[in-house]
């Protein structure tokens, strides 16, 4: 339905003073601070993880050397959505002189609309990580799971077996369960947290816990050895978008972990449709969300 004059009476009126509600500042692109952006050509795209081989065992003397096997460990795969969203203003509206003021505003508005969904579903990927009815991952678990079977029989575990609030205990066994992770065959990857992403309720908890140089809610004079050892070196972000005032969630270095792929960038339009004489305006763009190593992320509930 297009934007007629009977939406916008006001607006026609002498003696309107302002008008106000699409003003309102946007929290920006917080993706960027998780995924790391690629672009696509095709319709869809997939990430295979390889399997290295075991550890090499000991050849005793005349005997023959071992052979080990190279395989394919899983698939990802990034569907990537459309989204699109559009207004239309009546000839008349256009005629009434509301032109210029109606698409400078609410060409803004359907930017800020758009803008909004993308953090939204940038986020739901973390929201719903330990969901695997949500987004299961290419080995077949939630992203955030104690089970991500590994080729050689074993387990990694990016979640704690019982899930636990952000404090300076729960944030050193984090760091210490990321560092003992291992690739498909049992080999350490020595694997590191980078930088902690929590929500607005959490902000002022992880000031403390990453912003102080002695430990946190102790009389003891003991430094903050988080702070001191550089375990997480790129400190905390806050994600407004994460529905979980409790949950929160380390970045780390191990490659190909989360990833947002666009296939069409933003784009706007225009046209004018000739039978009504309404002017149409759209917005689309497609992209996908979504992660292929698990290890790229640690996530916790909290308790």
């Amino acid at each position: 339905m297009a934007i007629s004059r009977a939406q916008l009476l006001k607006e026609l009126l002498p003696g309107l003073n302002a008008l106000f509600g699409l003003e309102y500042a946007t929290y920006g692109e917080q993706h960027k601070e998780i995924y790391n952006t690629e672009t696509s050509e095709r319709s869809f795209e997939e990430e295979t993880k390889l399997s290295g081989f075991s550890a090499a065992p000991v050849k005793n003397e005349g005997s023959a050397i071992a052979y080990d096997n190279a395989q394919e460990a899983f698939t990802a795969r990034y569907n990537h959505e459309t989204i699109a969203l559009g207004f239309s203003l009546t000839e008349e509206a256009i005629e009434d002189n509301l032109y210029d003021s109606l698409s400078a505003r609410y060409t803004k508005a359907l930017a800020r609309a758009m803008a909004y969904t993308k953090q939204t579903k940038a986020a739901s990927v973390l929201n719903n990580g330990f969901s695997a009815g949500v987004y299961a991952g290419g080995d077949g678990v939630a992203l955030f799971s104690t089970s991500h079977p590994l080729v050689s029989g074993g387990v990694n575990s990016n979640t704690f077996t019982t899930q636990a609030d952000l404090n300076e205990t729960s944030l050193e066994a984090a760091v210490i369960q990321i560092a003992g992770w291992t690739d498909e065959r049992g080999l350490l990857i020595a694997a590191k947290p980078r930088k902690l992403v929590v929500p607005p309720a959490l902000q002022f908890v992880a000031t403390r816990l990453l912003e102080t140089q002695l430990r946190v809610g102790t009389a003891d004079n003991d430094i903050n050895a988080i702070v001191n050892n550089g375990s997480i070196p790129e400190g905390y972000t806050v994600n407004n978008y994460l529905t979980d005032t409790n949950a929160y969630f380390l970045c780390t270095d191990v490659p190909n972990g989360m990833k947002h792929f666009i296939r069409s960038p933003l784009a706007n339009s225009m046209d004018g449709d000739f039978d009504t004489g309404n002017v149409r305006y759209k917005s689309r763009e497609r992209y996908s969300f979504g992660f292929s190593d698990p290890l790229g992320m640690f996530g916790s509930q909290g308790a």
